[in-house]
């Protein structure tokens, strides 16, 4: 499948203790109930992922189209803006309030390595953009050819990671389990923005080679992973030897393990930091002693070290994904047989999404990759078909009041969506009848 069609053991790995202080005092004493709406695709697609949420419920992703390409994309309310990039394959991975985007494309020209970093396997470029009022800005790389992105903060800083101009013999030279590789350049994590040009390297752990920032928080401050180019994989299902969080100076701090290490051979066996929030808790996948599971974690700076949040009954293998500032996590658990179910952990209880969804939804949720503010879940699910579509699930029944307020649209959103449809820029469509 392409670069983020997930499937088997996890999505894309593209939590949590209980919080100290207010924060314990602010989390909801029991998980709530929710209403799911099927996000739907483009026009001539039939697959379709969100990636992220903002607090005012612009929902990224990605769908493909009547050609069979993935085109990058966000949905406000019933519309569908397909705000695609230079390229062929793209896909957006962060929104913040304003309305700025991260993205990242697959461009037509062709990797002078004939590497293969989007996971796409055409050896095509992999690029970094943000995308703004309409405008698609092509990031910097390190010297290399290729970059990706993770999500983006309320400034406009974008975590992700770009090659440098250093080849490594360590680097793989097939293709890895994750579809990525070859790869013949080094990479490090990197922070864009919040300018048009800043560009801020991070680097890894002593002994590392390779970095990768997968998000950041408000304050600066990014979650990953370290390792060497051999021993570690980039996004999608995102693995290293070391999952670190850099400070906003720079610093990188180990964030520990479950007592596993990596293991390239089987796909998410690794350390990762996938999420932070503003208050500094971080959530993402670790492997355990038997070397070929993983499970969600929590790391607190009070802790100083990582907490096994398990997962679902029954199942072996599990991923924190999000976390919002009230301590309520998401992800995926899957059991032995690869079968992959969304959940919602808060209160120190990891409960099955699919379990607290009101009558009427046509979906199996499978991912959740984003929670906002107000408790809302974006990711993706099934239908009755086997066909995955991006979903938003939206606390009911004594959740969050302010999930069901009224919501506005950014002011420069809004003129993109009036003149795009009135001059027929945009694509914007309207859900399908079912």
């Amino acid at each position: 499948m392409k670069f983020t069609s997930l499937s088997t053991r996890l999505g894309l790995l593209v939590v949590l203790a209980m919080p100290a202080g207010q924060l314990l005092q602010a989390q909801p004493s029991k998980p709530s109930h929710y209403s799911v709406t099927d996000l739907g695709t483009l026009p001539g697609g039939d697959f379709s992922q969100a990636t992220n949420v903002s607090d005012n419920r612009l929902v990224t992703g990605l769908s493909s189209v009547a050609d069979g390409t993935q085109h990058a994309l966000f949905w406000w309310g019933p519309f569908r803006i397909d705000i695609g990039a230079p390229g062929v394959n793209s896909g957006a991975f962060g929104i913040n309030a304003r309305g700025q985007a991260s993205v990242q494309s697959e461009v037509a020209d062709k990797d002078p390595n004939n590497e293969n970093f989007c996971a796409y396997g055409t050896g095509r470029k992999c690029l970094a953009f943000r995308w703004q009022q309409g405008v698609m800005t092509l990031l910097p790389t390190l010297g290399g050819n290729n970059a990706t992105v993770g999500n983006i903060n309320s400034l406009g800083e974008i975590p992700g990671l770009a090659e440098t101009n250093m080849r490594d013999q360590e680097c793989p030279s097939g293709v890895s389990v994750n579809g990525v590789g070859p790869l013949l350049l080094d990479y490090r994590g990197v922070i864009w923005g919040p300018g048009p040009n800043d560009v801020r390297e991070l680097h890894p752990l002593p002994g590392d080679t390779v970095s990768m920032a997968i998000l950041m928080n408000d304050n600066g401050q990014a979650v990953g992973g370290s390792g060497r180019c051999g021993n570690t994989l980039p996004p999608p299902i995102a693995v290293a030897p070391h999952a670190v969080l850099w400070e906003r100076d720079g610093t990188v701090v180990d964030l520990g393990n479950l007592g596993g290490s990596v293991n390239t051979s089987i796909l998410g066996v690794g350390n990762i930091g996938l999420a932070i929030n503003n208050p500094g808790e971080v959530t993402g996948a670790a492997a355990i002693p038997d070397g070929t599971h993983f499970h969600a974690f929590l790391w607190t700076k009070q802790a100083g070290k990582m907490r096994d949040l398990g997962t679902l009954p029954g199942d072996v293998d599990s991923a924190g994904t999000a976390i919002n500032d009230r301590g309520q996590v998401v992800g995926g658990s899957t059991d032995p047989d690869g079968n992959l179910r969304a959940y919602v952990w808060q209160d120190g209880v990891m409960s099955d999404l699919n379990s607290l969804v009101v009558s009427g939804s046509q979906l199996h949720l499978l991912l959740a990759f984003g929670i906002n503010s107000s408790g809302e879940i974006a990711g993706f699910g099934v239908n009755s078909h086997g066909d995955v579509r991006a979903f938003l699930a939206t606390p009911v029944n004594g959740g969050d009041d302010k999930a069901r307020t009224p919501v506005a649209l950014p002011e420069n959103l809004r003129t993109i969506l009036e003149k795009g449809a009135s001059s027929g820029r945009l694509r914007i469509t309207l859900p399908r009848a079912k």
